[in-house]
C-alpha cells in the first residue's frame, strides 16, 4: 500500500482539525465571538482615549490582535495540551502522519480560521459601524503582521502545551488571554497605561502586534513604523518556536 503524498496528509489532516473546532462551542465562542464583541462593545465607549478619529479606527486593529491571540495561543494551546493528555498525539504519532506533517496541518488550520476572523472583524466594523479603509492602508503588512503574530503566540501556546498538564494549561491560557485584552494594547493604548504596565506591555508580543496592525490599517498614534513592531514579534516567534521544539512532550 502506498502511502499518501505528503501535502494530501496534510491537507486531510487540516480538514479534520477544522471539522474539530467547528463542533467546540467554546473554541467558536473564543475565537469567533469574543474579538467581535470586544470590537463592537468597546466601539461604543467614547471616553476611552483612543487617539483616532473615532473609536473603531482604534479597536478595529486591536480585535483583529485579539482574534490572533484566541486562535494560535489560547485554542491551539489547550486543544493540544488536551490531545497530548488523552493520548491523541501519541497515537497520530505512529500513524503514517509525521510530526512535521501534523504540526504544518495545525498551523494552516489556525491560519484559515484567522483569514475568517480578520474577514469577520472588517465586515462587521465597515457594515455596522461605519469604518472605511484609509488611503494608505497596507493589506500586505495586514498579512505580514497576521503572520507574524501567529509565530510567536502558536510558538508560546505549544511550548506551554508541550510543559503543562493540560488542566493547569487551561488555567494558563485563559489568564495570559485577559492580560493581553488589558495589556496588549487592543482596547487601551499602552501609553495610557501606569509607567511600569506600559513598560511590560511592550516588550510583550500582544502590543507589538497591535501596533503594527495599526500600523498597516492606518491608525497608529505613533509615527507609522512597523519595523520595531515586527522585528519584535520575529524575535518572540523564532524564541517560542525554538524552546517548544527542544521541549515538546507529545505523551
Amino acid at each position: 500500500m502506498i502511502a499518501a503524498p505528503a501535502w494530501r496528509a496534510t491537507l486531510a489532516m487540516t480538514a479534520m482539525e477544522l471539522r474539530l473546532a467547528l463542533r467546540r462551542g467554546e473554541t467558536l465562542v473564543a475565537t469567533i465571538v469574543l474579538p467581535v464583541v470586544v470590537l463592537v462593545f468597546f466601539s461604543s465607549i467614547v471616553t476611552i482615549p483612543f487617539g483616532t478619529t473615532r473609536p473603531v479606527d482604534f479597536l478595529l486593529p486591536g480585535s483583529i490582535a485579539f482574534a490572533v491571540i484566541a486562535t494560535s495561543l489560547v485554542s491551539l494551546g489547550i486543544t493540544t495540551a488536551y490531545d497530548r493528555y488523552y493520548g491523541v498525539l501519541k497515537r497520530l504519532g505512529g500513524s503514517p502522519l509525521s510530526r512535521p506533517e501534523l504540526l504544518a496541518a495545525k498551523i494552516v488550520a489556525v491560519l484559515v480560521v484567522e483569514a475568517v476572523q480578520v474577514a469577520l472583524l472588517v465586515a462587521v466594523a465597515a457594515l455596522g459601524l461605519g469604518w472605511q479603509a484609509p488611503a494608505d492602508a497596507s493589506w500586505g503588512l495586514v498579512v505580514v503582521s497576521v503572520l507574524l503574530g501567529t509565530l510567536a503566540f502558536a510558538g508560546i501556546g505549544l511550548l506551554l502545551a508541550g510543559l503543562l498538564r493540560a488542566e493547569t494549561m487551561l488555567a494558563v491560557a485563559n489568564v495570559l488571554f485577559v492580560l493581553s485584552l488589558v495589556l496588549g494594547g487592543i482596547v487601551v493604548p499602552v501609553d495610557h497605561l501606569p509607567a511600569p504596565l506600559a513598560a511590560i506591555a511592550g516588550a510583550l508580543p500582544a502590543a507589538p502586534l497591535a501596533e503594527a496592525l495599526r500600523v498597516a490599517l492606518g491608525a497608529s498614534t505613533a509615527p507609522p513604523d512597523a519595523a520595531g513592531s515586527l522585528a519584535l514579534l520575529a524575535i518572540w516567534g523564532a524564541g517560542a518556536v525554538l524552546l517548544a521544539a527542544r521541549t515538546f512532550r507529545w505523551e
